[in-house]
């Protein structure tokens, strides 16, 4: 016995006073909805209706009953409108991860402007370098940078752009020790690298204008593993180190770092927002990705474009 459905039928009959009457309504047939109240009285061990030729009358237990099954499938149907409510309505906490880094440059003016298109939804963003199991701890959406193709993991992988990292050094460490004009120069200056599962630790891959060049990296006396750490670093004058361009722009921005090699990049990584699933997706989750959709790839078109006035201003001051 369907328990639920058969407590809607005794409610529809209790109202109408009537089965052939409530069978028509629910597009059953009389026997049927006859069968389930029947059932329903078995299971209870309790008589609800008093039936006669002419009509049904609810018993003093049936009464006391259909006053529980009205509120109790009222709040059936509270419980789901809300839950659709959920598909239509964007609301509610949204869980958000990202890497430190990226996270910072992108993701937090990135929930604000969110925030201020869907004012209902409250954002908990968390940015660690830990790649989070989305499941097991929680979040809705996990961005992910990474140098190759995801794995297969189950979750919902969207792919958003490209980010790559630029050579940088404080202007008064290049005005003492030189500044490299070939990737071989760099063998001469501590070359320093953020320490990720992400970028290799012992060679950087120089892509420029004779192709892909390799460096084998030594030993450094200096490891981070977050790169605004690496960029105040850098900014002490302690050698020439790898940034990706979400740290880069603003600090070649202000002066206080300056581009070496302007003509190579190097560890692109792609960036992917991860979800659970595309079934029935939460609103919030939805309004969230789709304006990821637009906003990931404009931020990094824009940091792009910041790189390349950098560079031919830095031409010209040659």
């Amino acid at each position: 016995m369907d328990r639920l459905q058969a407590m809607r039928t005794f409610v529809r009959v209790a109202e109408e006073g009537s089965f052939t009457v409530a069978a028509e309504r629910m597009g059953i047939a009389t026997a049927v909805a006859s069968r389930a109240v029947s059932s329903l009285e078995a299971h209870l061990r309790t008589r609800l209706f008093n039936r006669s030729t002419r009509r049904v009358a609810l018993t003093e237990a049936g009464q006391r009953y259909l006053q529980r099954c009205q509120h109790i499938l009222g709040y059936i149907e509270e419980t789901e409108a809300e839950a659709a409510d959920a598909q239509a309505r964007p609301s509610g906490r949204l869980r958000v991860h990202a890497t430190t880094g990226f996270g910072q440059a992108y993701m937090v003016p990135g929930v604000i402007r969110y925030q201020e298109q869907y004012p209902s939804v409250t954002v908990d963003l968390t940015l660690s370098q830990h790649v989070p199991d989305i499941l097991d701890e929680g979040y809705d959406v996990t961005l992910q940078v990474s140098p190759a193709e995801l794995p297969d993991s189950g979750l919902v992988s969207l792919r958003l752009g490209t980010v790559h990292s630029v050579l940088c050094a404080a202007p008064e460490y290049l005005r003492d020790h030189g500044t490299p004009q070939c990737v071989e120069d760099l063998a001469t200056h501590p070359c320093l690298q953020i320490v990720t599962h992400v970028f290799p630790r012992d060679c950087w891959h120089l892509d420029g204008p004779n192709g892909r060049e390799t460096l084998a990296l030594k030993p450094t006396t200096f490891q981070v593993n977050i790169a605004e750490a690496l960029a105040g670093a850098l900014r002490e004058g302690i050698g020439i180190g790898a940034l990706p361009m979400s740290s880069a722009v603003p600090a070649l921005a202000s002066g206080a770092l300056v581009r070496v090699l302007s003509e190579y990049q190097l560890q692109q990584l792609t960036v992917y927002a991860l979800y659970a699933s595309r079934e029935y997706l939460d609103a919030k989750i939805r309004t969230f990705v789709d304006f990821l959709k637009d906003y990931i790839p404009m931020s990094l078109a824009a940091g792009d474009a910041a790189l390349s006035v950098q560079k031919k201003a830095a031409r010209k001051g040659r």
